[in-house]
């Protein structure tokens, strides 16, 4: 079935066809152009030749002189026969009698005697009566002379001998050429077929991604031009497709690398297409709803994708998933005038909420500070200025309360000026080479009075590989002494507090541990926020700003270093943290 509808049996086809039609065109024509021509050199002959028998007649007094001299005239295929007023005779051949019988019978041929005029008939073998007659056609040619008439008979059959020879001849070169014609078919065929072919294969490989297929150029026609375009479409379209895949390639790793979730949805609010923090977000929501993932999409979002279809407008959302705050905007997507589905961004918005709270609670927290230290401030100076303090000792005190109320705003202040400057990154570290052992009872030997004083037992344990490290002795010893602080003020007289150095690492690891009331579990996630204060019972009347250890973080971070805090209610805390060598 496929070889009939190849381009090679076509154009064969097409080609046999019509030479087919020109040839039997041509043979119908040459053959009747060649019978035409034949019948009349014959009936030229015929008259040229009863013109001269009637001249013998005329002019030979002895008619047998002249019958003698016809007669010698004559051939196999040729009967003269000739017509006077008293006689008929024949040249002699066979048949010649029967067709001089049939001439005179016939009204039309016998009217060349009277009428004078030359009489040229061709008789079919049904119109003659003679049985000998009857295998083939006459032509017959009357011309009068003065006694009579004569006729010349001659058959056809040589001309129809002719005619078949010739049409033997004709079909033989019409079969010859039919031949000849399939074969140059063929080879044209191939011809044309051959780069054809090398193109579908071509093709065929194209479209399985061999893309650095090639036609081979073969002729330099339309055919050859064809494969020279096939070739540059090749390369263009693997260009095309390299192109269409680097930007596919990266418009992925732009979704995949976005902190943002991007979630593209069909207009029947099927996913499309979604990035990483977009697929967390959907299993925190399955998870959150006890659901099993990509079974369908959250409530939420179906209400917010219908708000957006039906207005055709942006549309923003909030939600809690999992303890954490996303925001939601969701914009249609247009397909030239119509809307073929939306896309939607999902924000992380939990640290900025709590950052907010966080700068709420700093603005709630600094008024807190100031207003008891102020209010103080204004009630001992109206104090003094009404001289409600009668005696010297009155004054005295109403000034120590006035002076540490203004040293703790001073603490204040400075504490939050040094967060700042430190959260901006304006920290400046002055590096030093430091003998550790003695810097650790530098800063031991500030707490003794107050541990005396509470009879707390504060000592020290160090273990390190050398006994130089290089940090800055300053900011440490602030680090420390925020630690120690918050240890004597949380640690009941009669406890424990232990410093503990070691090496780790290629840096030094602190421990600063207390056997106070320690920290409340829920408590520990935030000690290091500004103005954290646990139960004010464990102050025992020391309050601190609630900056310490914030500031203690932000100093430890400067140096590259890490901490960490580990406590059990009621059976001490233990603050860690390392500084790297430098």
């Amino acid at each position: 079935m496929k070889f009939w509808k190849s381009v090679v049996v076509k154009l064969w086809g097409t080609i046999l066809i019509l030479v087919s039609f020109v040839l039997l065109v041509l043979t119908f024509l040459l053959l009747q152009f060649m019978e035409n021509y034949h019948m009349q050199e014959v009936k030229d002959d015929l008259s040229k030749l009863a013109n001269k028998v009637a001249f013998i007649m005329e002019s030979h007094e002895n008619e047998k002189l002249a019958k003698d001299i016809v007669f010698e005239l004559t051939d196999s295929l040729t009967h003269i026969i000739v017509v006077s007023e008293d006689e008929v005779f024949s040249s002699g051949q066979k048949n010649s009698t029967e067709i001089a019988e049939e001439i005179v019978q016939d009204e039309k041929l016998a009217s060349v005697i009277s009428s004078k005029k030359e009489v040229i008939e061709v008789r079919e073998p049904q119109e003659l009566q003679s049985s000998g007659s009857q295998d083939h056609s006459l032509l017959i040619v009357g011309i009068p002379y003065e006694d009579g008439a004569v006729y010349v008979a001659q058959s056809l059959m040589a001309i129809y001998d002719t005619s078949k020879k010739t049409t033997t001849y004709i079909l033989l070169a019409a079969g010859i050429a039919i031949v000849l014609t399939t074969v140059f078919a063929f080879f044209l065929s191939t011809r044309i077929t051959y780069p054809l072919r090398k193109m579908k294969e071509a093709a065929h490989e194209l479209a399985n991604g061999k893309f650095d297929t090639k036609v081979p150029i073969l002729t330099h026609d339309e055919i050859g031009g064809l494969a020279i375009a096939f070739n540059r479409m090749g390369k263009q379209l693997k260009y095309h497709l390299n192109a269409i895949e680097q930007q596919k390639e990266h418009l992925s790793n732009i979704l995949s690398s976005m902190a943002d979730g991007v979630i593209t949805l069909k207009v029947d609010g099927s996913f499309l297409v979604t990035n990483p923090p977009a697929e967390r977000f959907f299993q925190a929501w399955y998870y959150e709803n006890g659901m099993q993932e990509n079974e369908e999409l959250p409530i939420e979002l179906k209400e917010l994708f219908q708000r957006v279809v039906n207005t055709e407008k942006e549309q923003i959302i909030e939600m809690k998933v999992q303890g954490r705050s996303w925001v939601i905007v969701m914009s249609p997507l247009y397909n030239q005038s119509y809307i073929r589905g939306a896309v939607a961004i999902l924000r992380d918005m939990t640290e900025e909420r709590r950052l907010d709270k966080l700068r709420k609670d700093f603005i709630a927290n600094v008024s807190h500070e100031l207003r008891t230290p102020i209010s103080m401030l204004q009630g001992y100076s109206e104090a003094i200025v009404d001289n409600i303090a009668s005696s010297e000792e009155e004054k005295q005190e109403i000034a120590r309360v006035i002076y540490d109320e203004s040293l703790r705003m001073g603490r204040l202040v400075n504490d939050l000026l040094d967060l700042a400057r430190m959260e901006a990154g304006h920290i400046t570290l002055r590096m030093e080479d430091v003998n550790v052992e003695q810097f650790i009872e530098k800063v031991e030997r500030k707490f003794q009075g107050i541990a005396k004083q509470k009879q707390i037992h504060l000592f020290s344990s160090i273990d390190i590989e050398s006994n130089h490290y290089e940090f800055d002795p300053d900011r440490l010893e602030q680090v420390l002494t925020n630690l120690i602080d918050n240890a004597f003020r949380h640690t009941s007289d009669g406890g424990e507090i232990k410093i503990n150095v070691k090496s780790h690492q290629g840096g030094l690891k602190f421990d600063i541990s207390d056997t106070g009331v320690g920290i409340k579990e829920e408590d520990l996630p935030f000690v290091f926020e500004r103005f954290y204060k646990a139960d004010k019972a464990r102050t025992r009347g020391r309050s601190g700003t609630g900056l310490g250890l914030a500031i203690v973080k932000n100093i430890v971070e400067a140096h590259e270093g890490t901490i960490s805090v580990h406590s059990k209610e009621k059976e001490g805390t233990t603050f860690s943290f390392f500084i790297p060598n430098h």
